[in-house]
């Protein structure tokens, strides 16, 4: 396997960085623009740790306008641009390079307006995953999508990569609460797509622009969906002996048309490293563990919960432990989003981000064990069982070149797995440089030629977030 290749920095651009620095400094305040090599640095990478590569300059806008008077000057000038949010993501699709330009949106914080009675809410994109429930908890609302770095990461970034979380196995995923965006397109033009409205006029570009990982333009505000708390949740812990009986429970709830509001998976390693954590009461004799959660009334969950404690003792089931207050219910899913950073403390790990059809949990699982196996490695996984989509952490050494080299090759051989069996390359980390060349695996070369002309369209210059998604060879261009 070969390290993930980034493409030569434009010379011409190189040599004049002091002449383009000097354009962007005219266009926003002194305090807006990041330029010493220092101060870059800490825009070099993001969750993807492993490569970096330090920006020509960081441009932080406090307005729409002034990220459209920076994008129409890098565009003049034949720029790079790399949109960018919190830096959360997993499968670097806010690394730079050297001659382009990062436009961050960490100054573009504020909830613009609420709309209680059409449910919807008007953010900035740089307002944090969280911080909108916490806008509207008040009055009995909450915001869906809730990835695990939900305290942390941007709406820009969630809308970029089409992020999920546990619980939008009932909810949805950002593009199902999401209603419409302002955004600054690679010229500077500024557009608005979609709005306070279920369904917009027209070809349906809302959609094209979630999850299109900041190369059709730079979002700037977002109007979501607000919907109102439930009357109550309940979480309950499932301990299995084998991974096998835990993936096949999952694939018969799903089978009975049982919806829960989340069913998230653990295997032994993760709930080890989780419950030293958050010391949630895990169950660690256990080999597998699922998270599930119901909501509505007190009869509502003791029914759905009823249904699923026996199609659990179905399949072999040794612990059934309910949430009996708020604290235990915090202390839950405290471990389960803290599983990424938990980890993090005990080794460095790469995040595979593959889905599959929740039919295949079982064979997979044992497949994932194998392969990890196979390179002397090992893997923890936690991921939203309910909708397939898997999250093995590949653990490894950072420092360790041969290591590193033996991880990405273990996570690519695991992500051809998931669209060997029915599934994709990503559920809601993005495909960015983890994943790009391993495009080809799922499409036919027709389909990302496809693909890549609707790219050109807004961005004839390959200049937004290059050297994201899409092969490096092969590029469409005409």
């Amino acid at each position: 396997m070969t390290a993930i290749a980034f493409p030569l920095p434009d010379a011409g651009i190189m040599a004049r960085r002091d002449e383009i620095v000097a354009g962007l400094a005219t266009l926003v305040p002194f305090d807006c623009l990041i330029t010493s090599m220092n101060e870059r640095r800490a825009f070099e990478t993001d969750g993807l740790t492993g490569y970096r590569k330090v920006p020509l300059a960081v441009v932080l806008p406090r307005n729409t306008e002034e990220v459209a008077a920076v994008m129409r000057y890098c565009h003049q000038q034949g720029v790079k641009v790399v949109p960018r949010g919190a830096g959360t993501s997993l499968s670097g699709g806010a690394i730079p390079q050297e001659d382009a330009v990062v436009i961050g949106i960490a100054k573009m914080n504020r909830i613009l307006d609420i709309d209680y009675a059409n449910r919807a809410a008007r953010v900035e994109a740089g307002v944090t995953n969280l911080s909108i429930t916490g806008a509207v908890v008040h009055e009995g609302f909450f915001y869906a999508p809730d990835p695990s770095s939900q305290l942390a990461c941007t709406i820009a970034g969630n809308i970029g990569m089409n992020s999920g979380g546990a619980h939008c196995l009932k909810y949805g995923v950002t593009a199902n609460n999401v209603l419409g965006v302002r955004m600054v397109l690679a010229d500077g033009t500024i557009v608005d797509i979609g709005g306070e409205h279920l369904e917009a006029e027209g070809l349906d570009l809302l959609a094209l622009v979630i999850g299109s990982e900041g190369q059709l333009g730079m979002v700037t505000e977002a109007t979501v969906r607000i919907l109102r708390s439930a009357e109550g949740a309940q979480p309950v812990l499932f301990g299995f002996a084998s991974t096998e009986e835990a993936g096949a429970a999952v694939a018969a709830i799903i089978g009975a048309g049982i919806i829960p509001v989340a069913m998230e998976y653990m295997d032994r390693l993760a709930i080890q490293i989780c419950e030293d954590f958050a010391h949630a009461g895990y169950p660690l004799d256990a080999e597998a563990m699922l998270i599930i959660e119901v909501e509505g009334s007190e009869d509502e969950m003791a029914a759905q919960l009823g249904r699923i404690i026996a199609i659990a003792k179905q399949h072999g089931v040794k612990t059934v432990k309910e949430s009996r207050s708020a604290m235990e219910t915090a202390a839950i899913w405290k471990g389960r989003k803290s599983a990424f950073g938990a980890t993090g403390k005990v080794a460095d790990y790469i995040c595979m981000d593959g889905t599959i059809p929740t039919g295949r949990l079982p064979d997979v699982l044992a497949r994932i064990t194998a392969i990890c196996d196979g390179h002397g490695l090992r893997a923890a996984n936690v991921f939203h069982a309910g909708d397939g989509n898997l999250h093995p952490l590949v653990l490894y050494n950072i420092n360790d070149p041969a290591e590193q080299e033996k991880a990405e090759d273990a996570g690519n051989q695991i992500l051809k797995l998931c669209v060997e069996v029915g599934g994709c390359l990503t559920g809601e980390h993005g495909v960015g440089i983890e994943k790009r060349d391993l495009m080809t695996c799922q499409f036919s070369t027709i389909d990302l030629d496809q693909q890549m002309r609707v790219r050109a369209v807004f961005d004839p210059g390959w200049r937004l977030n290059p050297a994201k998604v899409f092969p490096l060879e092969g590029r469409f261009t005409a």
